[in-house]
C-alpha cells in the first residue's frame, strides 16, 4: 500500500529543506516529495502542524540481549526506541556473550527482524571479550553486519592495542567508537570530583580521567589517519581537545547525551541512583561548554547511551549501584523542551545531530535524508504536545530514569520505519 504524508513541515538537513511538503511512500522507499501530491489509492497521514524529519538514529544503545534479558530485550528495546521516535538504533557490544563473533551478530539481527520494529545495527567489540588485549576478527565482523567497533563500558587501556585497532580499521574506512576513561584515575569513583562529591562523602571521578583518554585517542587517530568517534563527552577540557582536533581536520567525531546537557552534579544531593552515570554528571561550567559545542556545530551527534537496569539493581546504596540511565523514551522530549523551546538551537541543527550525522558516521546508506530513493524512515514531531514523563508507561523493560514526573513540551508523534507506522500517539 502507498502511504502519503500530507501538509507536514519537512526539515531535511541533508538537502537544506525546510518547507511544507507532501511525501509519497511506496513499499519501503520514498518515491516522491513535492508541494502537492494526489494519489487516491494511498493511505493518508495528515501531518499539518507536525515536523517531518528523516528517521532519528540513536548510535549508542545498550540492549542487554543476549545475557541480561532481565534488564532489556531486543524486542522491548525496539519498542522503547519506536515510542521515543527512533527508527534506527546501534547496539553496544557489552552483552553476554560479548558481540565479538559473527554468531552473536547474526542472533541480534535475527531477533531484530522478529521484533519487526526499528532497524538495529550491531556495534562489535574492538577486543575479544572486551578484555582490551587481543583484537577481535574485525573484517569478519564487518562482513557479518557490524557497523563499527567499540569496547564501550570498558576503555581500551592499552595504547598499543588501540593503535593497532585504528590502523586495522583504516584499511576499510571502519569506525572506532571510544569510551574515553582512564581507569587509574576513575577507579572507585562514583560521581564527578568536586565540591558536591566532598559534601556527599562520595568518591569522585576527575575530569582528567576522561580528558587523558580523549587526548590519547585523538593523537592515535591523527597518526593512523583512521576514523574515531568519541562517545559521551562530558567535560570542558574534552571539548577544548575536540576543538583542536577539528581545527586540524582530523577524522574525529563526537557525541553528547541529553542527560549531560541537562543535569549537573548538584542534582545528586538526594543520592538518587538513577542519576549515577559514567561518565558522571559534571558541573555547570562543563554543561555550558557542551551546550556551546552543540550550538557551534562542534558536536556531531546526540545519543542516549540508553543503559537499562532493573529496579532491584538500582535500589541499593549509591556506591554499589550500577551506572546508567534509561534514555530512549525521554530523549526527544527533553531535547525539544530544553534546546528548541528556548531557542538554544534550531530544529534543523537538532535533526542533523539526531539523524543526518549518525547516518553519515555509521555509513548507513539511504538513511538520514528525505529524498526519492531514500529509505522510508521518518520521525514526525509534535512541538506543542505537552507530556509528563511516567516511567510506568515505558515500553522498555527497565524504568531507571531520573526524569519521572518531569513536564515537557514537545514529543514524537509518529514513527515510520520502512514505510510502516510502528508508533503513533494519535489516531491516524
Amino acid at each position: 500500500m502507498k502511504l502519503l504524508i500530507k501538509n507536514g513541515r519537512v526539515i531535511d538537513p541533508a538537502s537544506q529543506t525546510d518547507k511544507t511538503l507532501d511525501i509519497l511512500i511506496e513499499k519501503n522507499k520514498i518515491v516522491d516529495i513535492k508541494t502537492k501530491i494526489s494519489v487516491p489509492s494511498a493511505k493518508i497521514i495528515d501531518a499539518a502542524e507536525l515536523v517531518v524529519a528523516p528517521g532519528f538514529i540513536d548510535m549508542h544503545v545498550h540492549l542487554r540481549e543476549p545475557g541480561q534479558e532481565h534488564k532489556e530485550t531486543i524486542r522491548t528495546g525496539s519498542a522503547a526506541a519506536a515510542r521515543g521516535g527512533f527508527t534506527s538504533i546501534a547496539c553496544m557490544p557489552n552483552t553476554f556473550p560479548v558481540i565479538d563473533n559473527s554468531g552473536t551478530i547474526k542472533y541480534i539481527l535475527s531477533e531484530a527482524k522478529k521484533a519487526g520494529m526499528v532497524n538495529i545495527f550491531p556495534i562489535a567489540a574492538i577486543t575479544k571479550g572486551q578484555k582490551g588485549k587481543e583484537l577481535s576478527e574485525m573484517a569478519e565482523l564487518i562482513d557479518s553486519g557490524a557497523v563499527a567497533f567499540s569496547d564501550d563500558g570498558n576503555p581500551v587501556s592499552n595504547s598499543q592495542v588501540m593503535r593497532s585497532a585504528l590502523e586495522y580499521v583504516k584499511q576499510f574506512d571502519g569506525l572506532i567508537i571510544s569510551h574515553c576513561e582512564n581507569t587509574d584515575l576513575s577507579e572507585n569513583g562514583v560521581m564527578n570530583e568536586g565540591p558536591y562529591s566532598c559534601q556527599l562523602g562520595l568518591n569522585g571521578i576527575p575530569a582528567s580521567a576522561e580528558e587523558v583518554m580523549v587526548a590519547r585517542d585523538i593523537i592515535l587517530a591523527e597518526k593512523s589517519g583512521a576514523r574515531i568517534h568519541l562517545a559521551h563527552l562530558s567535560t570542558k577540557g574534552s571539548i577544548e581537545l575536540l576543538t583542536a582536533a577539528k581545527a586540524k581536520k582530523l577524522k574525529v567525531t563526537a557525541e553528547v547525551t541529553p542527560h549531560h546537557l541537562i543535569l549537573d552534579d548538584s542534582s545528586l544531593v538526594n543520592y538518587d541512583t538513577n542519576l549515577k552515570v559514567n561518565p558522571p554528571l559534571r558541573d555547570k561550567k562543563d554543561i555550558s561548554s557542551l551546550i556551546k559545542a552543540v550550538k557551534s556545530g562542534l558536536i556531531d551527534v546526540i545519543a542516549t547511551d540508553h543503559a537499562p537496569h532493573s529496579l532491584d539493581e538500582k535500589a541499593v546504596e549509591f556506591d554499589i549501584a550500577p551506572f546508567g540511565i534509561n534514555g530512549l523514551e525521554t530523549a526527544v522530549s527533553l531535547l525539544l523542551d530544553r534546546l528548541i523551546n528556548n531557542n538554544t538551537i534550531s530544529l534543523q541543527r537538532l535533526i542533523e545531530m539526531c539523524s543526518t550525522n549518525p547516518a553519515k558516521i555509521l555509513k548507513l546508506k539511504n538513511k538520514g535524508k528525505i529524498c526519492p530513493g531514500a529509505d522510508a524512515d521518518l520521525t514526525l514531531l509534535d512541538l506543542n504536545k505537552k507530556i509528563q514523563v511516567d516511567v510506568n508507561k515505558f515500553r522498555s523493560k527497565s524504568k531507571n530514569s531520573p526524569f519521572h514526573d518531569w513536564k515537557l513540551k514537545g514529543a514524537p508523534a509518529i514513527t515510520i520505519v520502512g514505510g510502516k507506522v510502528i508508533y503513533a500517539n494519535r489516531s491516524i
